[in-house]
């Protein structure tokens, strides 16, 4: 017989000290908790619509399931505090998968709430909260009829679409991207434009069938079972039903002696024994909390990797790659190279040709896509075999900083050219790569996706952004990574964990110094092209007054436009 789930508040023994049992201001926590069941239990006479008025409007309300970007919120302007580490080594895959948490319980029980206190205290960044409410199976005519008349049990098992529950976990918890559906409560059905969830160092799956599923329980790595009072979940069933969702006081008594009270027996609380810890009170058990922080900030140490030092010592001294290509050095294409390389050159004279250069290497790129025969009729009235583009669309995708700066080349011989962008950032302390923000465009999987950025030395941020593209299921051999100038280095550790990945460039230097800068290099790029990415600021609602200094700083403003985040 299995042992029983640890519970994070159980009664210590008689001979515990009394510092364990009863800690500073628990007793007057102890009090609070009382007057707060109290208080809910004489709720039940302010939830009653007062007589001979009508119900309330139904408020339209859906599920709940979102990624949690690494924000700092004030009342002025939001900041991002935090970046996400590699999540794969050298080689370019998964090394370990994201840390899933499953939190059972009953209806109204708290999940949600204690989620979120538990995403607030683990203080990492990339959480993704997935809410088992978006699951529910589409209705058909004849349900739809009895769940406006609270005669379906949206509480038992079979009203789950439990395939695409797993199959979504199973693809966060490998790193992919995927699309959740919205669940709207008003009318019972979902809704048509889903949301796209990515980039999941911590999973946290809530619902009160989150252990009701013999495969699903083999993708959590931690289950809590938050347990509440019977009385207490109805008190808040009944206010956020009848506030939230329209509902009337009688219907919602009625489904809950019906479904949800019986469904609970039946189904929800003899899981609580499958938990690892159960938490009773729900959010107001804060030492079952700081437990369960505790353990997952150890497991996540235990994930974390170290990229770039690998592949500053791997996949060396061996010939440069067959995907890679390099623009051929012309005259004309060693002059510009001359000019950009000179440190004496001014900063005007810097921009013109870099942009020239940037020019010739898209046209460069665009060989390489497929074409395929076709036949059309000239103005004359004969016809003309020539080639056209085989595929669906061409998609730009920027790796911020200097990334940004080869859009206009591609804009330029690429008509309606869709743009994503990624933003990419050294953490000083590590030297890793972290991922700071994503905006890439939809579908962008049927696309061939350029990826861009000014230079390419380690590869650990170009590693970084294919492994983005290939998590949102760009296919590798759809992949350019174009650059105005590589290392050996970046394009041996590119090449190696991504074999079919197209690398085009129009020169490829020998060496990278102590500092990871190419040798003998054009400089920084980014710094030298300033006045372009001013004008972005600007154009993005930055003060003209105050052009910050290039740094984490600047680009977390250039992510907000006026309207308010730009988040994927």
């Amino acid at each position: 017989m299995a042992a029983p789930p640890a519970r994070a508040d159980a009664d210590p023994s008689p001979t515990s000290p009394p510092t364990a049992r009863d800690p500073p201001g628990r007793q007057a926590e102890k009090s609070e908790t009382a007057c707060e069941d109290r208080s809910n239990a004489e709720s039940l006479d302010r939830l009653l619509p007062p007589v001979g008025t009508g119900h309330s409007p139904r408020k339209r309300t859906t599920s709940q399931c979102k990624s949690e970007p690494p924000l700092l919120r004030t009342s002025k302007r939001t900041i991002y505090t935090a970046g996400r580490p590699p999540w794969y080594n050298e080689h370019g895959t998964q090394s370990k998968e994201a840390f899933a948490i499953g939190l059972g319980g009953g209806s109204a029980s708290g999940k949600t709430t204690v989620a979120r206190m538990i995403i607030e205290a683990l203080d990492v960044p990339w959480v993704v909260l997935l809410s088992m409410d978006s699951f529910y199976k589409v209705l058909t005519e004849q349900q739809q009829e009895q769940a406006a008349h609270n005669n379906f049990n949206f509480d038992h098992p079979d009203a789950f679409d439990f395939d695409l529950i797993i199959s979504t976990l199973k693809k966060l918890k490998q790193g992919k991207s995927v699309k959740v559906p919205v669940y709207d409560f008003t009318t019972h059905s979902r809704k048509r434009d889903w949301k796209t969830l990515y980039g999941a160092n911590v999973i946290i799956f809530e619902g009160i069938m989150a252990f009701a599923d013999k495969t699903l329980l083999e993708l959590l790595d931690m289950k809590i079972f938050v347990d509440t009072d019977s009385d207490i979940r109805l008190v808040r069933r009944l206010r956020r039903d009848i506030s939230e969702r329209g509902r009337d006081i009688e219907g919602v008594i009625k489904q809950y002696n019906k479904f949800v009270k019986p469904s609970f027996d039946q189904y929800i609380q003899p899981t609580m024994r499958l938990a690892d810890i159960v938490v009773p009170r729900g959010s107001g058990n804060t030492v079952a909390i700081d437990l369960i922080v505790q353990h997952v900030h150890s497991q996540l140490e235990e994930r974390e990797l170290s990229v770039r030092a690998a592949l500053a010592s791997a996949h060396q001294c061996h010939p440069l790659p067959q995907t890679l290509s390099v623009l051929k050095s012309t005259p004309q294409v060693r002059g510009m190279h001359t000019i950009i390389r000179d440190k004496e050159t001014s900063r005007d004279e810097f921009i013109f040709y870099s942009k020239r250069l940037m020019r010739l290497l898209i046209e460069h790129a665009l060989s390489f896509l497929p074409f395929q025969d076709c036949v059309v009729r000239t103005p004359q009235g004969q016809d003309y075999a020539g080639k056209c583009y085989a595929g669906k669309q061409i998609t730009g995708v920027s790796i911020l900083r200097a990334g940004e700066t080869m859009e206009p080349a591609l804009r330029a011989v690429c008509k309606d050219v869709r743009i994503g962008t990624i933003l990419i950032q050294t953490n000083q302390l590590t030297g890793e790569p972290e991922l700071h923000y994503l905006r890439l465009p939809k579908d962008i999987s049927d696309d061939h996706v350029i990826l861009m950025d000014c230079t390419v030395s380690t590869g650990a941020a170009a590693m970084m952004a294919v492994r983005v593209l290939l998590d949102h299921d760009v296919p590798e051999d759809k992949i350019f990574l174009l650059s105005l100038l590589m290392a050996e280095m970046g394009v041996h550790s590119v090449a190696y964990a991504f074999p079919r990945v197209r690398i085009i460039t129009t020169a490829v230097d020998k060496r990278v110094n102590d500092l990871f800068r190419i040798i003998p290099g054009i400089g920084e790029a980014a710094q030298a092209l300033q006045p372009c990415m001013r004008a972005r600021w600007v154009a993005l609602g930055g003060p003209t007054t105050h052009w910050p200094a290039f740094s984490r700083e600047l680009w977390r403003p250039l992510l907000w436009d006026r309207r308010g985040p730009r988040w994927q």
